[in-house]
């Protein structure tokens, strides 16, 4: 089904930037250990979410859909 993205986010490499949750605010919020946490996978349409992981410093958010691998 379309839209449907599996968003993962590395944790040993997340330094907490906070980039992803100013790009996918209801995508993406850092936890109470300042690491990136994902709320909604489909918070956001498929291009803001590819922008926000594009935005991650240490490239620690892994996005695929129903075809495959997306970012990065």
């Amino acid at each position: 089904m379309p839209g449907e993205l599996k968003i993962e986010v590395d944790r040993d490499l997340c330094i907490g930037s906070g980039d992803c949750v100013d790009s996918a605010p209801a995508v993406f919020e850092l936890d109470d250990e300042g690491k990136a946490i994902v709320l909604d996978p489909n918070g956001a349409p498929e291009d803001e979410v590819v922008d926000a992981a594009r935005n991650c410093p240490v490239t620690a958010i892994f996005i695929s859909g129903p075809e495959g691998e997306i970012y990065p």
